[in-house]
């Protein structure tokens, strides 16, 4: 099949495009290229490269393409909190444009990168896609307001489905620390300290990159029937964690590491915990591949290959706000 990638050169699209290559797909990819040279690994190549803004993709662009993975976005909160309209703009409307579009060409298959963030501070522990929404950020927000336009697009012909992400970590070619297991792991390296902004209490669902990419996968080879128009939690029951949980992890791996509570942030107000079943009753062959032991064993194993320092902790490659800030301009081309 014929796959159009967004945002194909970032943390989880360079697994992604390595992911369909392996099972013998043709990917377009298509990223404005704002954090490149942020990789530290060689990434995958797709079929075809496109070094287009996602703003401006156009009908053209998709012919033949038998799926649109829409990765592209302003990546996490504080990056939607710099400037809450370029999030929308990006993240909402460029998203809605986008499956407009893709609908227009012809494509049959949308599958759309959402976030279990939406679920912001849970009203209750495990919640599912019924339960009720509390976005706390601009991030979250838009990508609830993309979920409710696109739906509305769907019809027999154009099948859109939307993965509610886990919070990712682990391994990427294009490595990003701004992560809660990426940020903990990469202080205990570079400080001898797991440097926890909160009281530690807060659950986070949590999933590594490349599992994200396998969903994508093998969402777009999933029967019409079990995804069209579906909203679905993408991660484990069992990788639920506390953040205090995370920072054990990290000493175990680093045991001259010290847990510091920073109280940076005082009550973290997002707090959820989240079930994955309605993945297991619709995608029934998706299994993870990682859980946090084997994904941080591996994370902390490339780290020291790579000699990750304080230098890179402080530096802008692996953290994409302090990238983004020096490249902005080019969001407002």
């Amino acid at each position: 099949m014929r796959m159009f990638v967004t945002g194909h050169r970032g943390y989880i699209g360079s697994h992604l495009v390595d992911v369909l290559k392996q099972e013998g797909h043709t990917v377009v990819g298509c990223d404005l290229g704002l954090f490149r040279g942020c990789n530290w690994e060689p990434i995958v190549e797709p079929d075809v490269d496109l070094d287009k803004d996602v703003r401006t993709v156009e009908a053209s662009d998709l012919d033949g393409s038998d799926c649109v993975m829409h990765l592209a976005a302003i990546s996490n909160d504080p990056m939607g909190d710099l400037d809450p309209q370029i999030t929308f703009d990006i993240n909402r409307d460029a998203s809605i444009r986008l499956a407009r579009i893709a609908k227009q060409a012809g494509v049959p298959r949308f599958l759309f990168a959402g976030s279990c963030s939406i679920y912001g501070q849970g009203e209750k522990l495990d919640l599912d896609e019924g339960d009720p929404l509390n976005p706390l950020t601009a991030y979250a927000r838009s990508k609830i307001e993309t979920e409710e336009a696109v739906s509305k697009l769907a019809d027999a012909n154009f099948s859109p489905a939307y993965l509610r992400n886990a919070t990712a970590y682990g391994h990427s070619p294009v490595l990003r620390i701004d992560l809660v297991v990426n940020n903990l792991l990469a202080s205990a390296l570079s400080y001898g300290e797991i440097r926890i902004m909160s009281d530690g209490s807060p659950w986070r669902p949590l999933i590594h990159c490349r599992d994200i990419a396998r969903a994508f996968a093998a969402f777009a080879a999933a029967p019409k029937e079990a995804i069209h128009n579906q909203a679905i939690n993408v991660g484990g029951n069992a990788e639920n964690y506390q953040v205090r949980d995370v920072g054990d992890q990290v000493q175990r791996l680093i045991p001259s590491a010290k847990v510091v509570y920073t109280g940076e942030v005082g009550a973290d107000p997002r707090n959820y915990r989240v079930n994955f079943d309605k993945l297991s009753r619709h995608l029934p062959d998706f299994k993870l591949q990682y859980n946090l032991v084997s994904g941080m064993e591996e994370l902390h194993r490339k780290m020291v290959e790579h000699g990750f320092s304080k230098k890179d902790f402080e530096g802008d490659q692996f953290v994409r706000l302090r990238t983004l800030k020096g490249r902005f301009h080019l969001l407002n081309a």
